[in-house]
């Protein structure tokens, strides 16, 4: 065959598409905008699936690392992580990628085009797919999802790694059930305040290569086809020059859900002329009957298919493999002992500790312990949802076994089903009356209780979920209350271990047991990394992404976008536990907190320093997650009671310190106005540093409030671009 221009690397990518494009009939085109593009012989093209995810592992095509759930990683607050383990994702992703196309396999889940991280903010805590997320923060969900792009996508100069995805745009977190025809009706500060600033990070400083649109509408336009986010906000505002994708059946819902458009025909013709270029789905199947009608002109469809084959060229696709530096990775790397490795340290990260009372680290003294609950010995629940299949899992149940000390007697029961009020006798999995048997003759139970991807999750995923998904109470499930009263009842010590992506209204347990930790979906060395914790090899330093209320009382109807009364920014009730907490096995002191300068002037290259000296006062080596909130004291608009700033997750000796530094730039200072105005106001601003947020409730379950200063911006207040 002729080698053809677009098959040159030496040529230009922008000349080597035009010269494909000039190649292609429409027809082919059109085709090429569906997510299982099929090859062109005749011009060498091979097949090319866009579909694959990787939300903390390379999901659904075989054996791979399972990391911890998206939501554990943000609980490890900790930017530096969430590249290392997106760089093992992407090491694994090209391997499988490159083995199987050796091989001709060309399908589903083999590509390199990732729809991954999930940057919508987790507003309400019944949202089942809240822990695909990185939380309810917007600054904290822009800076780790710039890194986890980062490392996805490489540094190369001229190849993509892999393509990463940020999803989905935009106002989407539930309810499940309404998703594919909900109107999310939001106000342009809430929009721009919230639901957006971490697709803009993504799109400005990680140069995230792909979006992937919403199913629902935003202010009466279906998110697929709505020019208003996809032309005005991400193109035109922030020069967003990546593609931009639908969600799985998304444009085919303009018609059979929102009722924007009659027919299919009209459907692909809205959502490509707003400016999606992928259909995940078949609606633009119909894009050749729009051309023919004049709904659509080829060089739209020029511009669509020119932004897909670019991504292609950059993942080096039409490149002979010795140029592609990545496509020599060996199929080793995945599943490999370094990224276990990884996988025990990221996990270790996530673990939060929400209440001690002294029994914890476990001594090296205890006789017997007993393990009791559904989540205890279950791999499944360890990996969460949109996840691979991992080689080997360690459960709690086998965690805590693997690290007993030596004479000390293990006895498991699980207690209860994860749902349902089977209590007969003859059910083995359902017998509490032998877990209370148990935990009479241990010294100590560690009772392993929440929730699972078949009960959280995506709407028709999550099989067991009363809610399509969502979860309709912050209770735990079935039996499981009834089995921690039970077992407390006893009067030994118990350490209850939530295996849980949301947050769960466990006031009575807050209470009753000697200790809490909150173990998200910990992935394949999960237990391991309990086990790590709770005998004190590891002193925990996860801090909550999430604000766990005392109940839905006091949560605003799900329906509600608005963020008045959700998350910390807004909140109006006291929280069982606030965003940003998390208790360690040693004391943290900060001293000599330096705001400079103290009066600053509104300059284009405006920056504040915030510096602090941060010592752990403790007898245990541990991670410190250093936080930094802002207050705007003199606010025109409403604002935020606080909010995160800065974030830096530091390892301190015992008796060791450090000086702690952060940047506070013009974007940091600013507000947004009620009509989705960036602006930088003059007037007195109050920044906290310490170890949580500065709320009365996270200083009430600490003990420790975070430190104090002021500072004043001098001058007339400007208009910042957005």
């Amino acid at each position: 065959m002729e080698k053809l221009p677009f098959w040159d690397p030496e040529l230009p990518i922008a000349e080597r598409v035009r010269d494909l494009l000039s190649r292609l009939t429409p027809a082919e085109k059109a085709a090429q905008m569906l997510h299982e593009a099929p090859g062109v012989p005749r011009l060498g093209i091979s097949p090319y699936n866009w579909w694959n995810e990787c939300l903390h592992g390379v999901a659904r095509a075989g054996t791979a690392t399972v990391f911890p759930q998206a939501i554990g990683l943000a609980a490890s607050f900790d930017v530096t992580l969430l590249g290392d383990v997106a760089r093992a994702i992407s090491d694994e992703a090209r391997a499988k990628h490159h083995a199987f196309a050796a091989e001709g396999d060309y399908g589903h889940y083999k590509g390199l085009t990732f729809w991954s991280p999930n940057v919508n903010i987790f507003r309400d805590p019944r949202w089942g797919r809240g822990h695909e997320t990185y939380g309810e923060c917007p600054f904290l969900t822009a800076q780790l999802g710039v890194a986890f792009v980062r490392g996805l996508q490489g540094d190369h100069p001229r190849y993509l790694k892999v393509v990463a995805t940020a999803k989905h745009l935009a106002v989407h977190s539930g309810p499940e059930r309404l998703r594919r025809a909900f109107d999310a009706r939001v106000s342009q500060k809430d929009l721009f305040d919230t639901y957006l600033p971490a697709f803009r990070a993504l799109i400005a400083e990680g140069e995230v290569a792909s979006v992937m649109t919403a199913y629902n509408r935003v202010n009466g336009e279906p998110a697929s086809a709505s020019p208003r986010l996809l032309r005005d906000v991400v193109r035109d505002s922030w020069g967003f020059g990546g593609y931009v994708v639908s969600d799985c059946g998304a444009v085919g819902d303009l018609h059979e859900q929102h009722n924007a458009t009659p027919g299919p025909v009209e459907s692909a013709a809205a959502a490509l002329k707003a400016g999606c270029d992928l259909n995940c789905g078949c609606t633009y199947e119909h894009l050749p009957a729009a051309l023919e009608q004049g709904l659509v002109s080829e060089a739209e469809l020029d511009v669509s298919v020119g932004r897909l084959f670019t991504a292609r060229l950059r993942l080096g696709m039409f490149d002979p493999p010795s140029r592609v530096p990545f496509a020599a990775l060996p199929l080793d790397v995945n599943d490999s002992a370094e990224h276990r490795r990884l996988a025990r340290r990221a996990a270790q990260k996530s673990l939060v500790l929400l209440k001690n009372d002294g029994v914890l680290p476990l001594g090296p003294r205890l006789a017997s312990i007993a393990v009791i609950g559904p989540n205890a010995n279950s791999a499944e629940v360890a990996w969460g949802s949109y996840c691979g299949t991992a080689s080997h899992t360690v459960t709690p149940l086998a965690g805590i076994r693997e690290r007993l000390p030596a004479g000390t007697q293990l006895r498991y029961a699980q207690g209860c089903k994860p749902q349902g009020t089977d209590v007969s006798s003859c059910a083995p999995d359902g017998n509490l009356t032998e877990a209370v048997l148990l935990a009479k003759c241990s010294d100590l139970t560690v009772l392993v209780l929440g929730l699972n991807a078949q009960i959280e999750g995506e709407d028709g995923d999550a099989a067991n979920s009363e809610a399509a998904g969502d979860k309709p109470d912050l209770e735990l499930p079935g039996l499981q209350q009834q089995l921690l009263e039970a077992v407390v009842a006893v009067g030994k010590p118990v350490v209850l271990v939530l295996m849980a992506g949301s947050p769960l209204a466990v006031s009575w347990a807050q209470e009753h047991v000697s200790a809490l930790v909150q173990a998200w979906y910990p992935g394949e060395e999960g237990g391991s990394a309990l086990a790590d914790v709770l005998f004190g090899d590891v002193s925990p330093a996860g801090r909550l992404p999430v604000t766990f209320p005392r109940s839905l009382a006091d949560v605003p109807p799900f329906e509600d976008y608005a963020m008045r009364g959700r998350s910390y920014r807004y909140l109006e009730a006291q929280p069982l536990f606030p965003f940003g907490f998390g208790l360690s096995y040693t004391r943290f002191a900060y001293s000599e907190l330096v705001v400079s300068p103290a009066d600053a002037r509104l300059v284009p290259d405006l920056h504040v320093e915030v510096s602090v000296m941060v010592t752990n006062a403790g007898a245990c080596d541990s991670d410190e997650v250093v936080q930094l909130y802002v207050r705007d004291l003199e606010a025109s608009v409403r604002v935020a009671h606080h909010e995160l700033r800065g974030v830096r997750r530091v390892s301190l000796a015992a008796g060791a310190s450090t000086r702690v530094s952060f940047q506070l730039g013009a974007q940091s200072l600013s507000l947004i106005d009620e009509q989705g105005r960036r602006w930088l106001e003059p007037g007195d601003f109050e920044v906290f540093v310490g170890g949580s947020q500065p709320d009365s409730r996270s200083v009430e379950l600490s003990g420790q409030a975070p430190l104090r200063a002021c500072f004043t911006l001098v001058g007339a207040a400007r208009e910042l671009p957005y």
